[in-house]
């Protein structure tokens, strides 16, 4: 039989897919692209915003189009979230919560025998989302060269505006044999980028210890460097990226730790939400504005070009134009070479939803607009500051049409070169010498 997928939402969706693709594959499945024709669709949903559920609903009504006979299975977040919301879409057969994707041949199978006409349901409530559910180990990836490797599942921090502690469970990590096994096989099938990615991936193995208010041996590895130690012992031609990680997890003392690993990119994803202090305490995010920077003064203060990108939420109840221009000021004085800008999203079950002094949707808009300016000329000021230096690439790919390469830097710079398709999945050290396309073009200096 013929089965599609599609992919909302974040890197573990990503990774969980890849997972299910595999699994269904070595049943003797057929893949097909996603508006291909197909005997079966996986709609692999999110829930994080208002805006990834709508378009979990229109996908799963545009693939009833292609193939009104297909059986269609919601999983995931928007499913876990809004099960009774996700079974009444017309067309909707199954609809699998978080952690139920790991059984989920096991129910599109019984459902083809069964010839039901009633829409098949597994969710597990949120106190039973306590285990990890292991799916095995990938083998492959859309990228040729960047594979991606899930740590952890759930988060506890229940940020006010966050629905994903309700989507996801409680914090629970992936054993770490597992986790190295699969770098190994990732690895010697020619992956050159491992990138660790969870629901909260700072996170990684504090459901088994206590961190906060709890001062570590300063030479204890523990956390999402224990991973990180043990991967970069690996032999082999990679570097490891670290997805997106929390500050109200990672403190400066435990980022100084992190600055040892060789193989470990000069980029850091640091979730900001608010440049004021004010909208942070509104939002549980439990840091400051001086926490924050003193991480950001860290990093650069070892590498003046290490890349950091950021996540910014405008409109959250109750922000005024002063705590907006704090978070616009806060873009520029970071320097960041990337900010993916959200406009606040209503969730019901968060406790912003019950906040006063919403803001007005054409206020968001605005707002969000120009922090959006803001954050590419910044973005642009930091490529800028980077002309004339050497680093790191890893091509990904060659167009024929312009003889360009493209790649990322170990700094989290999109980079073009003149070069061959040759050099496709390979480190190259590069020099970058202008602005080209959302990034920076480059001269080859040498092929590592």
């Amino acid at each position: 039989m013929k089965i599609a997928f599609h992919t909302l939402g974040c890197k573990v969706n990503q990774y969980e897919t890849q997972a299910l693709k595999e699994k269904f594959m070595n049943k003797g499945y057929e893949i097909v692209g996603e508006d291909e024709y197909s005997d079966i669709y996986i709609i692999n949903t999110c829930t994080v915003t208002g805006l990834a559920d709508r378009k979990s609903r229109q996908f799963i009504r545009k693939v009833k189009k292609i193939n009104p006979e297909s059986v269609t299975a919601v999983i995931g977040c928007y499913a876990q979230v809004s099960p009774e919301e996700a079974k009444a879409i017309e067309g909707v057969n199954i609809v699998v919560g978080t952690n139920e994707k790991n059984r989920l041949i096991d129910y599109i199978e019984n459902y083809v025998n069964t010839n039901s006409d009633n829409v098949d349901c597994h969710i597990n409530r949120l106190e039973q989302l306590t285990e990890y559910e292991e799916t095995g180990i990938i083998t492959s990836m859309d990228s040729r060269s960047r594979a991606y490797i899930k740590v952890q599942e759930g988060c506890n921090r229940f940020c006010s505006y966050c629905i994903i502690p309700f989507a996801r469970g409680t914090v629970r990590s992936r054993e770490k044999d597992e986790i190295i096994k699969e770098a190994q096989s990732l690895i010697g099938q020619g992956f050159k980028e491992i990138v660790l990615t969870g629901i909260n991936t700072a996170l990684y193995g504090t459901d088994n210890m206590k961190i906060n208010g709890l001062m570590r041996n300063l030479e204890e590895v523990y956390g999402i460097e224990v991973i990180v130690n043990l991967i970069n012992g690996l032999t082999g031609d990679f570097r490891i990226r670290l997805g997106s990680l929390e500050p109200n997890v990672i403190h400066k003392e435990y980022a100084k730790r992190l600055l040892k690993y060789e193989r470990l990119c000069p980029h850091m994803h640091l979730s900001l939400q608010s440049g004021s202090d004010r909208i942070l305490s509104a939002m549980n995010r439990s840091y400051n504005i001086e926490e924050y920077m003193q991480l950001v003064n860290i990093l650069r203060d070892h590498d003046s070009g290490y890349g950091i990108t950021t996540d910014i939420i405008v409109g959250f109840p109750g922000e005024t134009e002063k705590d907006f221009e704090e978070s616009c000021r806060l873009v520029q004085k970071a320097g960041f070479c990337k900010v993916h800008v959200f406009k606040y999203s209503k969730r019901e079950g968060t406790k912003a939803a019950n906040m006063s002094d919403h803001i007005a949707p054409e206020i968001k808009k605005r707002r969000s607009d120009k922090l959006i300016r803001i954050a590419e000329e910044t973005a642009n000021k930091f490529f800028l500051s980077q002309l004339g230096t050497v680093r790191k690439v890893l091509f990904e790919k060659y167009d024929e049409a312009t003889g360009l390469l493209d790649g990322l830097s170990d700094n989290n710079i999109k980079v073009f070169s003149n070069g061959d398709k040759n050099m496709e999945g390979k480190f190259v050290l590069v020099e970058l010498f202008e602005p080209c396309n959302g990034g920076v073009k480059g001269k080859i200096i040498n092929k590592i």
